[in-house]
């Protein structure tokens, strides 16, 4: 199971949000690039890093400081990158500076043709995230409740080539009210794709409650406001994740 730390850039600062609103923030560091360098320090495997300017502005706002923080995890970890990425070329310029992943939500629903060139384009690079509630497909930094089904649209872009898909519960993103397993699992079983889980992560017993269900899909989870707040030490969370499934 691999744990991912989740960086989220708003300003030029690290913060977290409560169920992706822009005006309830908190910011957690003045230097995202030293807190990079901490989850590397404390074993982990990937960084999720999400340009939240550039999800409201559609194209991406920080960067240089992504830059920044890719060059910093040089050949340690790779870094995957969401948030306002809605043309190849921006893609392109994020794999030429060393991001591993790109990953493209909004722009996915909204414009399938671009995530279906992407994926020619771009092989093995492209990571979906699909955002719900209660099965339904949000957009526009969750804003927006679409008619489109979670699983069909999954299946649609595991179709195109996509590498992965993130999915997060909205209901629970930030709240930290533990993970939707039941609906993660769901999503899972109806794809070939790995499944990242993202939103409601809480303590050791969501990890374990996910590394129950590893065998259906599931290949990780993004970490966010409980690494931050403390109810999950995440150095701490990955020996269990090693240990329950090694």
């Amino acid at each position: 199971m691999l744990l991912i730390p989740a960086i989220d850039l708003k300003d030029g600062r690290c913060v977290r949000l409560r169920q992706g609103d822009l005006d309830d923030a908190t910011i957690f560091s003045e230097d995202p690039t030293a807190v990079a360098t901490q989850w590397l320090e404390q074993g982990a495997r990937r960084l999720h890093l999400v340009d939240l300017n550039g999800a409201v502005a559609g194209k991406p706002k920080n960067e240089a400081l992504i830059k920044a923080i890719v060059a910093a995890m040089g050949d340690d970890i790779p870094v995957q990158i969401g948030g306002g990425i809605r043309d190849l070329d921006t893609i392109e310029r994020y794999l030429d500076f060393g991001i591993s992943y790109v990953i493209i939500g909004t722009a996915a629903v909204k414009d399938p043709g671009f995530l279906h060139d992407a994926c020619g384009a771009f092989p093995g690079n492209i990571i979906v995230g699909l955002d719900a509630r209660d099965g339904k497909v949000a957009t526009d930094g969750w804003s927006k409740l679409t008619k489109h089904d979670v699983t069909d649209l999954a299946k649609k872009f595991e179709d195109y080539g996509c590498e992965s898909i993130i999915y997060t519960d909205i209901g629970r993103d930030g709240m930290l009210s533990g993970v939707n397993i039941e609906a993660t699992v769901r999503l899972a079983q109806h794809v070939r794709i790995p499944v990242i889980a993202s939103g409601g992560v809480t303590d050791l017993r969501d990890i374990e409650a996910l590394c129950a269900v590893e065998e259906e899909g599931i290949e990780g989870a993004i970490l966010g406001r409980s690494i931050y707040e403390g109810t999950l030490d995440f150095a701490a969370a990955q020996k269990l994740a090693d240990e329950l499934n090694p």
